[in-house]
């Protein structure tokens, strides 16, 4: 597992996963949010977002996290790996409605300089209507993508956690 894609929708825990998977493997972590979008909210042009994507998925071990499916395919050139979020709109809501509350007005760390959490109701409904518009969309490109890739599906935020205490687990036991 040296390049690892993390896909799903927006509060699916996405970059808290990739934080983690980052401390268990030491592989370098680019978040795709923090690399397009510029300070007000300003998303940079597609072809600068695959320049540096591009220039990313060169290095030997990366996890790249963030949708933008438009760009996935360049991804999984390079991938072994992907984890995809796939959980219920509603936890996916709630989690970024709170993402809000408790970040308001702050910058994430995973997040453009500039850009300071807020409230978009384009983007609520975005989330509200990812299952519908953006899942398959994902799921053809996932089918289609290259062999030998190990996709790990997460329904559900347990199936997450637990890969993660597994991998932590292995780690652990392969050092003593």
């Amino acid at each position: 597992m040296k390049r690892i894609v993390v896909i799903g929708c927006s509060g699916s825990g996405k970059s808290t996963f990739s934080r983690k998977l980052k401390q268990v493997t030491g592989n370098p972590l680019h978040h795709l949010d923090k690399l397009y979008w510029l300070p007000d909210w300003n998303l940079r042009a597609a072809e600068e977002q695959d320049r540096i994507q591009k220039e990313r998925i060169k290095d030997e071990k990366w996890i790249i996290d963030g949708n933008y499916q438009r760009s996935l395919p360049i991804r999984l050139e390079r991938a072994d790996t992907v984890f995809f979020f796939d959980y219920p709109r509603s936890l996916c809501l709630y989690r970024a409605l709170k993402r809000i509350v408790l970040n308001r007005k702050r910058t994430r760390p995973d997040m453009g300089e500039g850009c300071p959490e807020r409230f978009d109701w384009e983007f609520m409904k975005f989330i509200w209507n990812f299952n519908k518009n953006n899942r398959p969309g994902l799921i053809a490109l996932l089918d289609q993508a290259p062999a030998g890739i190990e996709i790990q599906h997460f329904r559900k935020p347990r199936e997450a956690r637990d890969y993660l205490r597994a991998l932590e687990e292995q780690k652990e036991e392969e050092v003593a």
